[in-house]
């Protein structure tokens, strides 16, 4: 994969914009860092330029403020960047759908994801689940709490997920997604 570009830059910055008063739920943490690391882990398991600007950007349209941001990252950065992130957005409306339905919804639209999708959502999963347990080994089972499935509804999505895109992800990626959900699901 070549360098990445100044089109990298700019979603970087364009997420740092757009989130920039959003936290991690429970930690306070800058939401940006979850973006970075999903965008880190896209490229180190061989995502190409657009599939890092689409893992930056893979929130912006769910939590940032629906079709007008649609729009935005069409237009600067394409339609392969702006489909990417599409198929990641689980919802786009206020107030959100229920959630036990938009997370099956979401689930039936990965069984005819391109790989791509696929890479991106396995790396926003890892980093969900890897934070998740670091809060549950720091905290106990409250930290189920803060999600609206729960512990059973998250951990059944998460596994959800993992069924459908671990056939398309790199090994490695996908041995590393397994095992933080069995640890998961083992420390609850």
């Amino acid at each position: 994969m070549a360098l990445l570009d100044s089109r990298f830059d700019q979603a970087f910055l364009l997420a740092a914009e757009l989130h920039r008063e959003q936290t991690r739920k429970g930690s306070g943490v800058p939401y940006v860092s979850h973006l970075m690391a999903v965008a880190a882990l896209a490229v180190e398991h061989g995502g190409d330029e657009d599939v890092a600007v689409a893992a930056l950007l893979h929130d912006a349209v769910e939590d940032q403020g629906g079709d007008p941001v649609r729009r935005r990252i069409r237009e600067q950065f394409g339609d392969r960047v702006s489909d990417l992130v599409e198929a990641c957005t689980d919802a786009d409306v206020i107030p959100k759908p229920p959630w036990q339905a938009r997370k099956e919804a979401f689930i039936a639209g990965l069984t005819t994801a391109p790989p791509e999708v696929r890479l991106i959502v396995a790396c926003d999963k890892l980093h969900n689940a890897a934070a998740t347990l670091d809060d549950l080994r720091a905290d106990g089972p409250a930290v189920w709490e803060k999600f609206k499935g729960g512990k059973d509804g998250t951990l059944w999505y998460l596994r959800s997920v993992l069924e459908i895109i671990e056939p398309d992800l790199p090994q490695r990626l996908a041995l590393r997604l397994r095992r933080t959900i069995e640890a998961l699901e083992n420390e609850s």
